[in-house]
């Protein structure tokens, strides 16, 4: 009796010590969010003091990053306003990607949608014994399995690269 006492109690500490990382959903304190802090860009010395612009309380500064705007600048985009209109070149796959239709605020109705789902899925996941990866286990239904899959193309006649073969269970 004293050994398997002994047994589920190494097993209860050795659980406490897995690390979830970023892998946890649930939030640890009322802290600060380490992915909402943007550090400055450094400071640049103009090529003339009196060539710079009126200040302008409230608006961007000069050292502030801009992570959409430089992401289109580092690969040969213009930076734009986002409500700017389409430019001409790329109408036409602007239309032909929303020809059935978009939504306008995409990220936002989807966010709601999948924090519904987080919802509902937590309700069924609170109860546990042993610990367990809450992300995995709230998405675990809508995880692809890459085989099924690629036999799913490959019956479809869709050329597809090989995959590795499933690994197998030891015995």
């Amino acid at each position: 009796m004293r050994l398997i006492v002994f047994a589920l109690m190494a097993v209860t500490f050795l659980s406490a010590c897995a690390d979830n990382g970023l892998r946890n959903l649930q939030s640890r304190g009322n802290g600060p969010d380490q992915f909402a802090i943007v550090p400055a860009k450094p400071l640049e010395e103009p090529d003339s003091f009196t060539a710079l612009p009126q200040p302008t309380p409230g608006s961007f500064n000069r050292t502030d990053q801009r992570p959409i705007e430089d992401g289109i600048a580092a690969l040969g985009g213009q930076a734009q306003s986002p409500n700017a209109a389409v430019p001409g070149r790329d109408a036409a796959l602007v239309n032909h990607a929303s020809r059935f239709g978009r939504e306008a605020n995409i990220r936002a109705s989807l966010a709601t949608a999948d924090a519904e789902f987080r919802k509902r899925q937590r309700r069924l996941t609170n109860i546990r014994i042993f610990r367990e990866d809450v992300y995995a286990q709230i998405y675990r239904r809508e995880a692809l399995k890459p085989g099924t899959v690629a036999r799913q193309y490959q019956r479809a006649g869709v050329p597809t690269p090989t995959a590795p073969p499933p690994r197998r269970r030891r015995r």
